[in-house]
């Protein structure tokens, strides 16, 4: 029975999802499932250069989730899958919209969006909400052969039925709502490298005051192969960290840290000393250039944007000696550079198995800073993911101590943390779990500043759920 009734769920998405303007209330699925994914077979032990439970992949997106105190909900995104994962059979990716109901303690039936109609996790949706309450689903490609699609939703602070408000093509979406003033859309888009053959990824930025009407997409970087970045905004200003692909080989040998903040939506750019700069960047010996890893022959995974109580930014990075899985490159290092108000101040944090081992920073007060991330070894050794752990520094970064194992035991590895925008002590980090050696199920999992873990249940009988505490207090 269960086995039909999986089959016919599968069919019934597969057929009847499509990214349309929908007038009746969106679908809703059973429980709280995720996609699993892989890149780059490696032809080793270690299988794929990453994968596994990629619900909350990849840290380029965000935010994926956002805490709402005018109702008392988190609201958050997630890539779901038409069907668990496995070696003989395929699964389309889902983009998923729910929400946790801090005044209740449950979750509903997590709305089905949309059938991205692939496999591929980098489509995963990313959240914005406006200053009216209402919820705008970014809902990206990954290069140019799919499209991208933005929705609002019809109320404030609903999830049930959504509008289309826009099909056409970005990647690696970061929108930013700005109150008073409108979104700053920071993205990604494949273009054309200068003077060779094959794309690169360009950054770019397009505002909007009321999420309809899009300015034209304006170039901030385009250097050597392209560039990644992760962002935050902080008091109406958002910053912006990113690497540089080099050529020739691309984003497996990415490196360098580069930083630009904008206080007015892209109008003005500044490097973190106030200077002013006039994009794009097309050249990797830039005054934005936080440090030259390239030549200490490092690469550079950054992580996570943050902010001091002075308002300075802080970027969590990794560096390795190679992209492959596996140990041949010897240990990962996580990092923090902080800019001190006239020098980057580097404080290391721990080592990890892999580069994507991805975290999440979070200031706390003062000088009372976490990372938590999967530093801890999982059942799949040298593969993305691992056991969650928090490590804290109580003097700014001068030391790093390990203050909480969240998972321990797991059946598969723990992938890609997941801060909250406005983040609530009850739910401060979102991640999900997989075999990262082989295709499997995927669960999500949240967790509190309490250290505390919570599953979020795969199958619901009733509209609402409890999720499970799996992790209590000691």
């Amino acid at each position: 029975m269960r086995h039909n009734s999986g089959v016919r769920r599968r069919q019934l998405l597969l057929s009847a999802l499509t990214p349309a303007l929908r007038a009746e209330p969106l679908p809703r699925d059973s429980g709280y499932r995720g996609i699993w994914y892989f890149n780059q077979p490696s032809n080793d032990q270690y299988v794929y250069k990453y994968s596994g439970g990629f619900a909350t992949y990849p840290q380029q997106h965000a935010p994926i989730a956002i805490h709402a105190p005018e109702v008392r909900k988190t609201f958050f995104v997630y890539g779901g899958a038409t069907a668990p994962a496995s070696a003989t059979s395929g699964q389309q990716l889902l983009h998923m919209v729910s929400y946790f109901d801090h005044a209740t303690g449950t979750v509903p039936r997590p709305v089905i969006l949309l059938n991205k109609q692939t496999e591929d996790a980098h489509d995963n949706p990313v959240l914005s909400i406006d200053g009216e309450g209402y919820l705008w689903i970014f809902s990206p490609a990954h290069g140019v052969s799919r499209p991208a699609f933005l929705h609002r939703s019809r109320q404030p602070y609903s999830i049930g039925e959504f509008e289309l408000v826009w099909q056409t093509n970005w990647s690696y979406p970061q929108p930013w709502h700005i109150p008073g003033q409108g979104f700053l859309f920071l993205h990604t888009r494949y273009q054309q490298i200068p003077g060779a053959s094959g794309m690169g990824r360009a950054l770019h930025w397009m505002t909007s005051r009321n999420g309809r009407a899009w300015s034209e997409p304006s170039l901030l970087a385009f250097a050597q192969l392209g560039h990644y970045q992760i962002s935050w905004p902080r008091e109406g200003r958002i910053g912006t960290a990113f690497d540089i692909h080099p050529s020739p080989t691309g984003l497996n040998a990415r490196t360098n840290i580069y930083y630009l903040e904008t206080p007015d939506l892209g109008q003005t750019w500044f490097t973190v000393d106030g200077t002013e700069i006039r994009p794009p960047i097309r050249w990797d010996e830039h005054p934005s250039l936080v440090r030259d890893f390239r030549k200490d022959g490092l690469l550079v995974y950054l992580k996570d944007l943050q902010y001091d109580p002075e308002g300075r930014p802080i970027i969590a990075f990794l560096t390795s000696r190679g992209y492959q899985s596996g140990p041949a490159n010897g240990s990962r290092t996580l990092w923090t550079a902080h800019w001190n108000g006239g020098d980057w101040e580097y404080s290391r944090i721990t080592t990890t198995d892999h580069n994507y081992d991805h975290g999440s920073l979070y200031v706390m007060n003062g000088q009372h800073y976490r990372y938590t991330s999967p530093t801890g070894p999982g059942p799949q050794r040298h593969a993305t993911g691992g056991e969650i752990e928090t490590w804290e520094t109580y003097n700014g970064g001068a030391d790093w101590q390990l203050t909480f194992q969240h998972t321990r035991n797991s059946r598969f590895n723990h992938t890609y943390v997941r801060r909250p925008l406005h983040y609530h002590p009850d739910f401060c980090a979102l991640w999900a779990d997989g075999n990262a050696f082989a295709a499997s199920p995927s669960r999500l999992y949240f967790a509190n500043t309490r250290g505390e873990v919570y599953q979020l249940p795969t199958e619901m009988t009733t509209a609402n759920a409890r999720p499970t505490l799996v992790k209590p207090l000691p």
